[in-house]
């Protein structure tokens, strides 16, 4: 991935975007074109400390098989992203640029046995039944046995041995404090990827913006 330096994130800001994101498109070479599947996973880490993505494919589908070896895969992780107007920077003389998130982990994968492909289906619902809450979650115990194992046979598991992390969240760091304003409140007017770009703007450098609540409480007084 190519980051300025601006933009690069550590190692430990990128395995937590990720592991929150817990989407991605899974990416293989086969020699002669790119294979890629949009895919859930989460995130787990081996005794030695060593990040694993862990996550299933379809029985059919085309990544299988390139499993084994040492070739690396790529995971690439993306969060929102949103078209920047030059005509809303204070600065004259801009260009139209795009503003994301987005993280890379790449690294060979190997096979889950049945056993562990039967722990990564649980891990991988309670994730994300637990965004639903105060909904009950799902649990693989609601299905019969029969179907349980019928839907099993029908997917492999597969886990990556995250081997390298690159992290990039292009926010419009490099530019001024003015410039950086403008965007941030440009944006919070747009659709809903737009908006969250602008909220982390906010988050990493909110002195900017304190002028902003002094003239909301001024106007409410």
């Amino acid at each position: 991935m190519y980051t300025p330096p601006f933009f690069k994130q550590d190692r430990a800001a990128s395995l937590k975007f990720a592991e929150e994101r817990g989407f991605g498109t899974m990416c293989a070479f086969d020699g002669r074109k790119p294979v890629a599947s949009p895919l859930p996973f989460y995130l787990t880490y081996a005794a030695d400390g060593t990040p694993q993505a862990a996550f299933h494919v379809a029985r059919h589908n085309p990544l299988l098989k390139l499993v084994g070896g040492d070739a690396s895969w790529l995971l690439a992780v993306n969060g929102p992203d949103a078209y920047v107007s030059p005509d809303w920077y204070v600065s004259p003389d801009q260009v139209p640029t795009w503003l994301y998130q987005s993280v890379h982990l790449s690294g060979p994968v190997r096979l889950l046995s049945d056993d562990e492909l039967a722990v990564q289906i649980d891990t991988l619902s309670d994730k994300f039944e637990s965004w639903l809450l105060p909904k009950k979650p799902w649990t693989s115990a609601k299905m019969t046995a029969g179907r349980l194992e019928t839907m099993k046979k029908a997917i492999v598991g597969l886990v990556m041995n995250v081997e390298e992390v690159e992290g990039s969240f292009k926010l419009n760091q490099h530019k001024s404090d003015a410039d950086y304003a403008a965007i941030a409140n440009a944006l919070s007017a747009g659709a809903a990827d737009a908006r969250q770009i602008s909220q982390l703007m906010r988050q990493a450098r909110p002195q900017v913006f304190s002028d902003d609540t002094n003239m909301l409480e001024g106007s409410a007084s």
